[in-house]
């Protein structure tokens, strides 16, 4: 496994060419088992020489992907003086790096590396609760500001917290349509004294072309209060 030779662009001084070539054929198979589980099995691949500082010899991966090749990870072997110095110096490994964001952006179709930074819950909200299996796709976040209004109401008897939540995000954007970007419940509480549960939700509204007035998001805004005590009988707070 180990030698007194000599470094080279193909190894390092003190892997002999065997090991060097199971080390170089489980990290490759290895993480390109891994990209075709993310991009699919018929996923082109190709590998790259590369440069790290903590590894030698080094490569990157890369995908192609819309037409293009996309990076996704740098990877090598580890510089045995690492592991002599971490007390593994009878050891052997490789070490790789992935692009998260890179990834991220192909299986969520997220066209711009720079929205990972936004603070703009347009973007993150898409997000919100999802698990890995999940099938998301991004959907491009309007330009125009936010408009931020709450809803108060008393829960009348009958109607579960749980039950007014889910009743609550269907009347809402069956009212606001497409106007109504993000509904959340931001407080909760039950009344000893009137003996009801009260629920505040927020509601952010964009449009996708234009900025909203407040005079026309106000008028939104009253007709899911209206419609919220119609329908089921909530007492406006």
């Amino acid at each position: 496994m180990f030698e007194n030779g000599e470094r080279n662009a193909e190894k390092q001084a003190t892997h002999s060419s065997d090991t060097v070539k199971v080390l170089e054929l489980t990290l490759k198979s290895t993480l390109e088992d891994l990209c075709r589980a993310l991009f699919g099995k018929n996923a082109e691949m190709r590998w790259i020489d590369a440069y790290f500082p903590f590894t030698h010899p080094s490569y990157e991966l890369e995908v192609f992907y819309n037409d293009k090749w996309l990076e996704v990870l740098g990877c090598g072997i580890m510089e045995q003086q690492l592991l002599e110095s971490s007390g593994a110096g009878d050891k052997v490994g490789w070490a790789f790096g992935l692009g998260l964001e890179r990834l991220a952006m192909v299986l969520y179709e997220i066209p711009d590396i720079r929205l990972f930074w936004t603070k703009d819950s347009g973007f993150l909200n898409q997000f919100n609760g999802c698990k890995p299996e999940d099938t998301v796709k991004y959907k491009p976040i309007s330009s125009h500001p936010q408009l931020y209004m709450d809803i108060s109401f008393w829960l009348p008897a009958g109607i579960t917290v749980d039950e007014m939540k889910a009743n609550a995000m269907d009347l809402i954007r069956s009212v606001g349509g497409d106007l109504v970007e993000q509904v959340s419940i931001v407080d909760e509480f039950f009344h000893k004294k009137k003996g009801c549960h009260s629920q505040c939700y927020r509601i952010v509204y964009r449009c996708n072309d234009r900025a909203l007035t407040k005079e026309e998001v106000n008028e939104i805004h009253k007709e899911i209060e209206k419609q919220f005590a119609e329908t089921h009988g909530v007492q406006i707070r």
